[in-house]
């Protein structure tokens, strides 16, 4: 049977992934951790700076949008730097931008650390992405972004309760120090197991890395990244009003719900890193058509506490299937440049973040009320099949023709590692 574009992986024996995976994996934990962190010590923040809750919640508005826009930025001005480099770089910049926020007084003071540990964020993501996949090969490479985002996935279940319940502890500022100090200890680890950039290697180039954006399939990703995104985090952003309020679960209970979405999180990462390099395209769409089902589930069941919970927890499992394959798909349609389609791919999951929030609350104050960010989700989330069917429809072979030249790309991609040839 001939291989098509459809079968990324030519070893089905799934080759253990190498160590640095695991050690770019403790660096996006990190990462996902203080991206979230500020939302379970925002009463105190707020009560210690004498500012409003609202104002407070800045801090979390100002790195979203840190990582849109600093993201690609970043990823070209340190692209001649050898990915070791920037990895350490960005962990020491993370790691400054935490001390300051641990001993300053001034909120302006804190909103430009939050904007600074955000371009170190973005600039790590990026280029831990890139190196995880060519360290593990193009049999694994799904795998190994499953693994690497697993670990900002992890962040959510144990990194921001045990940071929220330190800062019950210690005082809000407590956890910024450590913090700190495990960003150095993993840019030790950086400086020991990322290996040296191959000499061999073409040099990067800008010009290069913007030509890669040509291609309607980086951008297809991209966009089916945006929407699945926008569509679960338009509702997860809101779904406490929706427990309490129309769920009836306790509000001392909402935390355990949101480790429940967060746990389906990090199952789906993996899950979706070891499917998507044997069946990308209909692991995506599947994935992205059970995750619109399940936000019309949680419209229908919203008033049956243990049907929503459940419900909840199932969405993280879908949705967060969706993402290392789309990362991968971006690093792979980008051929030989693809720093800036990795950093683009972190950036679009933050415009949908911030895209589906923002119109989920605006319904949310409709006369839906409660309702209204999952109808959002649901629509939104549906509305990625589009771009993902079009990706799919456009890379599969419909003649034989068509079928011996996918057979030729995929020949290619094996003998070039990442590089997947557009059409």
């Amino acid at each position: 049977m001939r291989p098509t574009t459809e079968r990324l992986a030519a070893n089905p024996a799934s080759p253990r992934l190498p160590f640095v995976v695991y050690v770019l994996a403790a660096g996006t934990f990190l990462m996902g951790t203080t991206e979230f962190i500020i939302a379970g010590l925002l009463p105190e923040i707020a009560a210690d700076l004498a500012v409003t809750p609202a104002r407070a919640g800045l801090l979390i508005t100002v790195f979203a949008i840190g990582m849109i826009v600093g993201t690609p930025g970043m990823a070209i001005l340190t692209l001649r730097l050898p990915r070791r480099t920037t990895l350490t770089l960005a962990l020491a910049v993370f790691a400054v931008g935490h001390v300051v926020v641990a001993v300053g007084s001034g909120f302006p003071l804190l909103l430009a650390a939050r904007f600074l540990t955000a371009l170190a964020t973005g600039a790590f993501w990026a280029v831990a992405a890139v190196v995880a996949s060519r360290a593990a090969g193009p049999a694994a490479s799904s795998r190994a972004l499953g693994v690497v985002l697993g670990g900002g996935m992890l962040a959510n279940v144990i990194g921001v309760p045990l940071g929220a319940f330190a800062g019950q502890l210690i005082g809000w500022r407590g956890p910024f120090w450590v913090l700190a100090g495990l960003a150095i200890a993993a840019a030790i680890l950086i400086v020991t197991y990322v290996p040296d950039d191959d000499p061999t290697a073409p040099r990067a180039s800008i010009r290069a890395e913007l030509a890669s954006l040509r291609s309607r399939h980086v951008w297809l990703a991209l966009l089916s990244a945006v929407m699945i995104m926008g569509g679960t985090l338009a509702t997860y952003s809101y779904v406490a009003p929706l427990l309490t309020n129309r769920a009836g679960l306790p509000s001392t209970l909402v935390p355990l719900a949101l480790v429940g979405f967060g746990v389906g999180a990090l199952i789906g990462s993996f899950l979706g890193g070891r499917l998507g390099d044997t069946r990308p395209y209909s692991t995506t769409i599947i994935a992205s058509a059970a995750t619109a089902v399940i936000l019309l589930g949680i419209c229908v069941f919203s008033q049956h506490t243990v049907a929503t919970v459940v419900l909840i927890g199932l969405l993280g499992l879908t949705s967060m299937t969706v993402n290392p394959i789309l990362i991968a798909l971006a690093v792979r349609f980008a051929h030989r440049a693809p720093t800036l389609a990795s950093a683009l791919s972190t950036s679009a999951f933050n415009l949908g973040t911030a895209v589906g929030s923002w119109i989920a609350g605006r319904a949310l104050d409709s006369s839906l009320g409660e309702l209204g960010p999952p109808v959002t989700g649901t629509v939104i989330a549906a509305l990625t099949l589009v771009p993902l069917s079009v990706l799919a429809l456009t890379r599969l072979p419909r003649t034989k023709t068509n079928a011996d030249r996918d057979r030729h790309t995929f020949d290619n991609d094996e003998a070039n590692g990442l590089r997947v040839s557009s059409h």
